[in-house]
């Protein structure tokens, strides 16, 4: 297995130029599946882990969370990103302590991102979260990529003149990467790139684009989210539901 520095630092070289595909794995088959079909990263998915122990997205504890995290780090030898929602905690202070249990499994990236519930947080309350998840990797030593995330999809009309200026307040805050999933034409996209000072994330979901589109208007990495997971249980669903009405298999 290679050792986590080498991962961390092949993870943060991968930021630096170029665009590269960061596919969301669920479980241990998945992640061992995309690391046979060559891709140089992954990202975890707070919604296919939580489908996977038959929980609703957000629904997992802390503790859950970094265990899922802890056996993808084992399982493969790719560095991986942590979807780490919110944090786990009310106060940026706790925040920080999560940060600090996460990096201590493995994980070369992780996220912290603006939503509180079906809403924002608001600007400054979501910066100083951040900050406090920056504080914890640098007193950690380790050279983990965080991610400042902007749930733009929880806006009732999609603001950009208020992503973009989230962005820049996470960046200023000290997130090496940025991603604002809910923003998705092309043009939008090209908007955020040229507007923040870090490497961007964007999702694939949903777009009708393809990875090559993102990178020519300047994206660094292009993740899917739950979308993997859930056309997964979509086929099974359909498998399931004709061997219950029909007794056969496709």
């Amino acid at each position: 297995m290679t050792c986590i520095s080498e991962r961390r630092a092949t993870f943060r070289s991968l930021h630096t130029a170029g665009c590269f595909a960061l596919p969301n794995p669920w479980d241990g088959g998945s992640a061992i599946r995309l690391a046979k079909a060559g891709f140089k990263a992954i990202a975890s998915t707070s919604a296919g882990a939580a489908w996977a122990l038959g929980k609703d997205d957000g629904a997992m504890s802390v503790d859950e969370v970094l265990d899922h995290l802890r056996f993808l780090c084992t399982v493969t030898d790719l560095p991986v990103n942590a979807d780490f929602e919110a944090g786990f905690a009310d106060t940026p202070a706790g925040v920080g302590e999560n940060v600090t249990r996460c990096i201590a499994t493995g994980v070369a990236g992780l996220s912290i991102e603006d939503r509180d519930g079906a809403d924002l947080f608001s600007r400054d309350e979501a910066v100083a979260r951040l900050a406090a998840a920056r504080a914890a990797i640098d007193a950690s030593g380790e050279e983990v990529i965080l991610v400042g995330r902007c749930e733009a999809y929880l806006m009732p009309t999609l603001d950009m003149d208020e992503v973009v200026a989230r962005l820049r307040a996470y960046s200023a805050a000290g997130a090496d990467c940025l991603y604002a999933p809910g923003v998705k034409t092309l043009a939008d996209t090209k908007r955020l790139a040229q507007s923040v000072d870090k490497p961007l994330n964007a999702n694939l979901t949903g777009t009708g684009l393809s990875v090559s589109d993102f990178a020519s208007v300047g994206v660094r990495r292009v993740s899917v989210g739950a979308t993997l997971a859930r056309a997964t249980y979509a086929a099974f669903d359909g498998y399931v539901d004709l061997l219950k009405t029909e007794g056969k298999l496709p």
